[in-house]
């Protein structure tokens, strides 16, 4: 495909999402950022996309740009399900698909951006100064899709509502926690009438009872990561049926005692017999085939003395290691394979490379503004040009990266904002 096809094809799929915008006004400066996103620039804001594409008039396009981004009140949500109705059937067809739960950090300096504290920074793996947010993705054995994109507001933040306040949070936002905006995310998503998937997370969201009782409420399958601390029935046990004298109203919590009580998962995990453990390839890799020891074996998780219907605990406990590496929990059914089971499971990879698409070839971390409207829409913008490359990729029948526009030259005259033209004065 030539150039100037990908582009009239960018073109075209752009105006069929112009309508999201919610005012025909906005449609210009839309376009102008999703063509500055698809640029070979090494920093993907505001200011480097405007000099791109008007070097001449930096100021009036920056000032346009930055009122698409950091002021319009256009709506993320409304602009990721028009992606995602673009692109979804594009590989959902006749396929599994997968609903993948998870965060990504953001590093960022100073204490004033949105969102900004000190917490877990899984980009290095350690406590940093960062932003996080929660995503939810459409993704199949082909390809990956984030369709819905929420900032997580530390205590610290809502705590503070002056501070909220100027970095323009709606009041009407209060503290979550990643797995409760992880919940709406499914919510909202399941109204918007998105094929439902198996729902996929890592035990950061696994080992909450309450989320997955949630999503098997809604009528949802899951296979999601869980702490080895796992309180769980071995096979052949259960909790004891609740003791009724006859008189009064009947008890209805079930009971262990000192010989008949739940095992974590781990002490079950080194219980099973080897022959329980079969080596399973899920994938083939870049350099050979992904390939690892699992067991599983059905269970009842031991919370709060309920009678909890028999679930899949699923172990990875690598050929030649002391212990075992991964837990998961599934709702899947009874006769569903081990095979099948390893393969839903290690699904959820499919994420981390659309994280790293859309930091590395979209400018997801470039945002330089402070507010929260600023912070969704750069994302919201980020993924309507990553989903064309997605689709595009899907079309051609190919997984190669596919190369993006080619940055203009900019004139010698041209200095950045804020930068003098002055030399630098010897000492």
């Amino acid at each position: 495909m030539s150039r100037s096809t990908l582009h009239d094809g960018f073109d075209a799929y752009l105006d069929g999402l112009a309508p999201q915008l919610g005012h025909a006004d906005r449609v210009r400066s839309f376009k102008d950022y999703c063509y500055g996103l698809m640029l070979s620039l090494p920093r993907k804001s505001i200011e480097p996309i405007a000099a791109s594409l008007d070097p001449e008039n930096v100021q009036a396009r920056h000032q346009a740009l930055h009122h698409l981004v950091a002021k319009a009140p256009w709506s993320d949500r409304a602009l990721l399900m028009g992606v995602a109705q673009w692109v979804l059937p594009h590989f959902l067809a006749g396929a599994t698909p997968y609903w993948v739960i998870d965060d990504t950090s953001i590093r960022k300096k100073g204490r004033h951006s949105v969102g900004v504290s000190r917490q877990y920074c899984g980009e290095i793996g350690k406590q940093d100064n960062c932003q996080v947010a929660v995503s939810l993705s459409v993704a199949t054995e082909r390809a990956s899709l984030p369709v819905a994109w929420r900032l997580y507001l530390p205590q610290s933040w809502t705590d503070d509502p002056a501070r909220c306040r100027r970095a323009g949070v709606p009041s009407e936002v209060t503290f979550a926690t990643k797995p409760e905006i992880a919940l709406q995310q499914v919510r909202e998503t399941l109204d918007a009438g998105i094929t439902p998937g198996i729902v996929l997370a890592d035990a950061a969201y696994g080992k909450v009872t309450a989320w997955r009782e949630q999503l098997a409420e809604w009528g949802l399958s899951y296979c999601v990561g869980v702490r080895d601390d796992l309180s769980v029935w071995a096979p052949g046990t259960e909790p004891l049926p609740p003791e009724w004298s006859g008189k009064g109203r009947p008890p209805t919590r079930w009971q262990q005692t000192a010989e008949h009580h739940p095992v974590s998962a781990d002490t079950l995990a080194h219980a099973l017999e080897s022959a329980h453990y079969q080596t399973v390839t899920w994938r083939e890799g870049t350099n050979k085939p992904l390939r690892s020891r699992f067991a599983a074996v059905r269970v009842r998780v031991a919370r709060g003395m309920q009678y909890r219907e028999p679930e899949w605990l699923l172990v990875e406990w690598p050929e030649g290691a002391d212990e075992p590496a991964k837990y998961w929990l599934s709702n899947l059914p009874e006769d569903t394979s081990l095979t099948d089971l390893v393969i839903t499971a290690k699904a959820r990879w499919r994420i981390e490379r659309d994280y790293q698409e859309l930091k590395q070839e979209f400018g997801l971390d470039h945002y330089e503004g402070r507010n929260w409207r600023g912070f969704h829409h750069h994302a919201s913008l980020c993924i309507t040009a990553y989903g064309f490359l997605v689709a595009e990729r899907l079309r051609r029948g190919e997984q190669k990266k596919i190369a993006l526009f080619p940055a203009p030259a900019l004139p010698e005259a041209y200095r950045p904002r804020g930068r003098t033209t002055r030399p630098t004065p010897r000492e």
